[in-house]
C-alpha cells in the first residue's frame, strides 16, 4: 500500500501557489506527535526578489489608486473571512505549534478584530495645518505609505503576531512580503489565500517560506523592502536592525523579554496566583511577554510559594487538541533542548528546585516539560537575566517598593511587568518607575488591538496595536504651499 502524499504549501506570490525556485521543500512537524505532518517551499533569494516584484507593482499600481475607504472596506471582508475560517486556521496553526487547541482558536478569531480595528482607521488619519512664522504661506502635513514591508514572525503565535503589524501596514497603504518562521508557515499560506476571496489586488500580500538565513536576509537587505517589521529573539532583532541600518530602512521590533511580576504582602494572594500561572505557564511559557520572574516580598515569600506550588500540583499535560489539557509541548526541537539547558544551568547555579525540572518521555514524542519554579534565587544568575521562553518561572524576594523596583529594573529588557498590590499609591509609584513598555496592576497579559504594545531596551523599538501603530507605516511630508507669488530676490537684503 502506497502512502498518502503530505499536503504540500507553495510560496504565495502575486496571488497565486508557486513553487520555490530551487525546487526544495522542508519538512512541517507535529509538536506532539513528532510526525512530519506536511512540507513548505524552501525559498531562497530569487523567490524573495519574485514576491517583492509583485509587492511593489501592486504598491505602484491598483493598491495605489484605492482609497482609504476603499482599502477599509476590504480589510472588514477580510476580518469576515477569518471569522468564517478561523477554527480551520486554528487547527493548521496548532497542529504546527503544539500550543492549546483552545487558545490558539480564540486568539484567532480575536484577530480579526484586528483587522476590523485598522478597517475603521484607514480613513481617519488626519493631516494638520500648521501655523507658522512665515508670511504668505500656507503650510501642511501629508502622510504617505512607505510602500513594501516586510514583516517576519515566530513560530509562537504566527497569525496573531503577523497580524499586529499586517493590519496597520495594509490601512495606511503599504503592500507586504511575509515571512513566517519555517517551524509554522502552514497557516500563514493558508491564511493568505483569503485576500484573494476578500477581493484584494494581486501582489498586496505575499509569503514566502524557508529559512532565515535563505529567505529572511534576502528580504531585509532587498532595496525595494522600504520597513521591516519583526518579532522574535533579540539577537536576531540585532542583526535585522544592524542590515536596516546600513539602507537607513525603518524597523519595529518586538523582541525579548524577563518581565518581572511583582506581588506585595497586602495583594489578594489568591487572586495573584492565578495571574502568576497566567503570566508564565500559559501557553507552555512560550510568550515573549511571559512573567518569567516573580518578586515576592519577603513576609508572603513562603505562604505565597506554598499556594502557588499548591495549585500547581495536578496539572494536567497531555495532548493540546484536548480541551482538558492545561499545558502543552514545547513548539520546537531545538526549544525543547534550549530550555533543558537552562534548568541544569540553574541547578548549578545554586537555585532550590521547587516543583517541575523534568521532561516527560512519556507523553507524545516526549517534547514536554513539566512546569519549572526555581526558589532561592538571585537577580544575577542567568536564570534571572536571560529570556528562557519556556514553563520556566524564577522567585526572586523583595523588601519594599524602592527593593522591587531597583530588582525590577535590573535587567536588559523591558517588555512588560504586573503589579499585584491593593494599595493605589504603591500601584501608582510602581507603574511610574517599573522601566516597561506594559505594566499591569492585579492582572497578567491583557492586551487588545486599541491600546499599545512594545518594549524599553532590549525587548524592541516602536509599538504594535493602538492607533498611532500606523504611522510606523507611514512617511510624513510636509507641504508650504506659496499665497505670495511676489517672490523675494534672494540677492537683496531687506
Amino acid at each position: 500500500m502506497s502512502t498518502p502524499a503530505l499536503p504540500r504549501y507553495e510560496h504565495y506570490i502575486d496571488g497565486a501557489n508557486v513553487p520555490p525556485a530551487s525546487g526544495q521543500y522542508l519538512p512541517t512537524d507535529d509538536p506532539y506527535t513528532g510526525q512530519t505532518w506536511g512540507e513548505i517551499a524552501r525559498g531562497n533569494a530569487d523567490d524573495v526578489a519574485l514576491a517583492v516584484a509583485a509587492a511593489q507593482r501592486a504598491f505602484e499600481g491598483p493598491w495605489s489608486e484605492l482609497t482609504p475607504s476603499e482599502r477599509g472596506r476590504l480589510l472588514w471582508k477580510l476580518a469576515d473571512l477569518v471569522t468564517a475560517n478561523a477554527d480551520r486556521l486554528a487547527l493548521i496553526e496548532q497542529r504546527d505549534n503544539g500550543k492549546l487547541a483552545t487558545e490558539v482558536v480564540a486568539q484567532v478569531r480575536y484577530m480579526a478584530d484586528y483587522f476590523r480595528y485598522y478597517a475603521g482607521l484607514a480613513d481617519k488619519v488626519q493631516s494638520d495645518v500648521i501655523p507658522t512664522d512665515k508670511k504668505g504661506v500656507f503650510a501642511y502635513t501629508r502622510y504617505e505609505a512607505k510602500g513594501v514591508v516586510a514583516i517576519i514572525t515566530p513560530w509562537n503565535s504566527p497569525l496573531t503576531l503577523t497580524s499586529w503589524k499586517l493590519a496597520p501596514a495594509l490601512a495606511a497603504g503599504c503592500t507586504a512580503v511575509i515571512k513566517p518562521s519555517e517551524f509554522t508557515s502552514a497557516s500563514m499560506v493558508e491564511f493568505a489565500a483569503l485576500f484573494d476571496q476578500a477581493g484584494f489586488p494581486k501582489g498586496v500580500v505575499n509569503v514566502v517560506t524557508g529559512l532565515g538565513p535563505e529567505v529572511g536576509e534576502a528580504l531585509v537587505t532587498h532595496p525595494d523592502v522600504a520597513h521591516i517589521g519583526f518579532t522574535g529573539g533579540s539577537i536576531a532583532g540585532r542583526k535585522i536592525y544592524e542590515i536596516a541600518a546600513r539602507n537607513f530602512k525603518t524597523v519595529t521590533l518586538e523582541l525579548g523579554g524577563k518581565s518581572p511580576n511583582i506581588v506585595f504582602d497586602d495583594a489578594d494572594l489568591d487572586q495573584a496566583v492565578k495571574g502568576v500561572v497566567s503570566g508564565i505557564f500559559a501557553a507552555s511559557g512560550q510568550s515573549c511577554q511571559a512573567g518569567s520572574r516573580l518578586l515576592l516580598q519577603r513576609g508572603i515569600h513562603d505562604r505565597f510559594l506554598q499556594k502557588l506550588t499548591a495549585f500547581m500540583s495536578d496539572v494536567k499535560l497531555g495532548d493540546p487538541k484536548d480541551p482538558t489539557t492545561q499545558v502543552g509541548p514545547i513548539s520546537t526541537r531545538p526549544q525543547f533542548e534550549k530550555i533543558m539547558s537552562y534548568i541544569e544551568i540553574a541547578k548549578q547555579e545554586g537555585a532550590r528546585l521547587v516543583i517541575g525540572g523534568r521532561s516527560r518521555p512519556d507523553l507524545g514524542c516526549g517534547q514536554f516539560i513539566e512546569p519549572t519554579i526555581f526558589a532561592d534565587v538571585r537577580n544575577d544568575m542567568r536564570i534571572a537575566q536571560e529570556e528562557v521562553f519556556g514553563p520556566v518561572l524564577v522567585v526572586i524576594p523583595f523588601d519594599d517598593e524602592q527593593d522591587a523596583i531597583r530588582i525590577g529594573n535590573d535587567i536588559n529588557f523591558g517588555l512588560a511587568a504586573a503589579v499585584w498590590t491593593q494599595n493605589l499609591k504603591r500601584a501608582m509609584l510602581m507603574t511610574e518607575k517599573i522601566k516597561a513598555g506594559t505594566v499591569w496592576v492585579n492582572n497578567y497579559r491583557a492586551t487588545s488591538f486599541t491600546s499599545p504594545f512594545g518594549g524599553y531596551k532590549e525587548s524592541g523599538i516602536g509599538r504594535e496595536s493602538g492607533s498611532e501603530t500606523i504611522k510606523e507605516y507611514l512617511h510624513t511630508k510636509c507641504v508650504w504651499v506659496s499665497s505670495d507669488l511676489d517672490v523675494p530676490n534672494p540677492f537683496i537684503r531687506r
